[in-house]
């Protein structure tokens, strides 16, 4: 059943959207707070290291969180939305909501953090994540 409701919204909005057009009050912001799998990311390995692109679309630089740990990227942005009311105008309905969404996930690799960099552009976020490199080990010798 519920393939036959409609994504965003209730049956009920529907029904009401299809008998009584008239009546129908779309809200300002519908949509549902992203999931954690909304977070899309894709993520690219070279030699040197690793780059992430992750969208997180409508959210500011300084509500995005990134850490690493070893191989593990956790990211997690705060989602924050208002509106303004300007003189002489009537709110009819407004959803606002405010939230978190966070994604983790491990490279193959552990990632050097010191010198990891992070970009964020056009709702994008662009990390590059150099691989950590191998440490000087040496085989001990086993009396």
């Amino acid at each position: 059943m519920s393939s036959l409701i409609p994504r965003g919204g209730s049956l009920l909005d529907e029904f009401f959207k299809d008998v009584a057009p008239g009546f129908y009050v779309r809200p300002l912001h519908g949509d549902n707070l992203p999931s954690p799998a909304q977070i899309k990311v894709d993520v690219k390995e070279s030699d040197g290291g690793y780059t992430v692109h992750a969208e997180v679309p409508g959210v500011a630089k300084e509500d995005i969180h990134v850490s690493l740990e070893g191989n593990v990227v956790s990211l997690r942005a705060e989602v924050r939305q208002h509106d303004q009311q300007k003189d002489g105008e009537k709110v009819l309905r407004s959803e606002r909501y405010f939230g978190q969404v966070a994604r983790s996930f491990a490279l193959p690799a552990d990632v050097d953090a010191s010198q990891a960099k992070a970009k964020y552009d056009n709702g994008v976020l662009i990390l590059t994540l150099p691989k950590k490199q191998a440490s000087n080990a040496q085989r001990l010798h086993i009396e």
